[in-house]
């Protein structure tokens, strides 16, 4: 059976990549792959530089099915800010018409597309077309909806916003631009229900899908052998390292905890501001970066996960992280993570510090209790997060999607894919 010819096209993309969504579009890519689909997926190596130290990456090989261009221009990263300010490909707009030309594909799959070619993007090609939300961009020019990059967004302030999370505003989003090019779109995807209720509560107009995001299987970690990362008993944080993360009022609790230690795992803008709050706290250990296939390590033994985030999360990739080692969660009470942890009962809520610790203290010495979220934390990985059930979701989206556009043709190969 033939499959259909998917073009992804997203800013960042392994290792040109600085988060976990564009892992989570390679996952999706190699899943789609796998199911006998052609993946092409087109990211942009000069919006990547725009924002690393340094370009000291090289593409890894791609598996079988999976094409990759990364996309550079004479300007080089200055293309990217040209993308961000005009919200079309000023730079790569020939490449990529050229690329995504009318008949290359059966589907366009926008992902990240901010510094790729922004609402601009969306036009190109007469192919089914998805633009799936891993953030908020569709309604925040921060992504985050991290209102001056201090508090949750509860109301427009944009301008005001953009300059306090220094970057340079967008005169098109003052206009009906981007509303004019989402016309252009078939379906749309929001991660979690949390997400699209707050895409709607924030002007988006369209309908959306909701699928969650998805680990590849592997076995439970916790009964592969291998060292513990770390000598003594620890609580895991895994994240970037940003203030709207929320670890500056977990750390304090280390200072009163001594049963355990804190590992923080990742790295960002506010890497040395945490280091500073922990000087002195003997348990708050920094790791640093983690290449992904290391980090099932740090799951498998930790006591549990700590979540903390105070934004809007659209998901909790981490969660479903830990979820998959068997590992239960201790997440802040906002965001997509109190569906996450309702849907399984694979972890437990907190507000304030205070009832993190008590949290803590009840996960490390009740080993029953622990033992009881970490089964349920595993059973809710396979039935909601793994591979086989998320990608068979994504699928009935397009299948959806493609009957609305009137393209049964399309809606029979994906029926049929998903049947064998």
């Amino acid at each position: 059976m033939t499959g259909l010819r998917i073009a992804m096209l997203t800013t960042f993309y392994p290792p040109y990549n600085f988060g976990g969504d564009a892992l989570s579009v390679q996952r999706l890519a190699d899943a789609l792959a796998r199911r006998r689909h052609s993946v092409t997926v087109v990211h942009d190596i000069d919006a990547y530089n725009a924002l690393a130290a340094k370009d000291d990456r090289s593409a890894a090989p791609s598996p079988e099915g999976v094409r990759v261009l990364g996309l550079r221009s004479v300007l080089g990263p200055a293309s990217a800010v040209l993308t961000h300010q005009f919200g079309h490909p000023v730079m790569q707009r020939r490449r990529l018409r050229a690329v995504i030309a009318d008949g290359a594909f059966d589907v366009i799959w926008f992902h990240n597309i901010s510094l790729l070619g922004g609402p601009g993007l969306l036009a190109l090609g007469e192919s089914l077309k998805v633009c799936e939300a891993h953030d908020h961009w569709l309604v925040c020019p921060t992504h985050s909806l991290w209102r001056h990059n201090r508090e949750l967004c509860t109301g427009r302030q944009c301008l005001r916003c953009v300059l306090h999370h220094r970057r340079p505003p967008q005169l098109w989003r003052y206009t009906n631009a981007l509303a004019r090019q989402l016309d252009h779109v078939d379906a749309f995807i929001a991660k979690s229900e949390f997400s699209r209720r707050k895409h709607h509560e924030f002007g988006f107009a369209h309908p959306m899908d909701v699928v969650p995001n998805f680990l590849p299987d592997r076995p439970v970690p916790a009964e592969a052998p291998g060292p513990a990362p770390h000598h003594r008993p620890y609580f895991l944080f895994v994240g970037r390292l940003e203030r709207l993360k929320g670890l500056d009022d977990v750390i304090p609790v280390f200072a009163r905890y001594k049963d355990a230690d804190l590992l923080v795992v990742g790295s960002g803008g506010h890497d040395n501001a945490l280091r500073r709050r922990a000087a002195g706290i003997a348990g708050v250990r920094f790791v640093g970066h983690v290449p992904p296939d290391q980090l099932y390590r740090y799951y498998r033994d930790a006591i549990a996960l700590i979540s903390p985030s105070l934004g809007f999360e659209t998901f909790g990739i981490t969660l479903i992280e830990a979820f998959q080692s068997k590992t239960p969660v201790i997440a802040r009470h906002t965001d997509a993570f109190p569906e996450i942890i309702d849907r399984c009962g694979g972890g437990v809520l907190f507000s304030k510090p205070d009832e993190l610790a008590a949290m803590m203290t009840r996960m490390q010495q009740d080993g029953r209790y622990r033992d009881g979220l970490a089964t349920a934390a595993r059973a809710g990985y396979e039935n909601y997060w793994s591979e086989d059930v998320v990608v068979e979701q994504y699928l009935a989206t397009l299948r959806r999607a493609a009957l609305r556009a009137g393209r049964p043709g399309m809606a029979a190969t994906l029926e049929a894919n998903c049947a064998s």
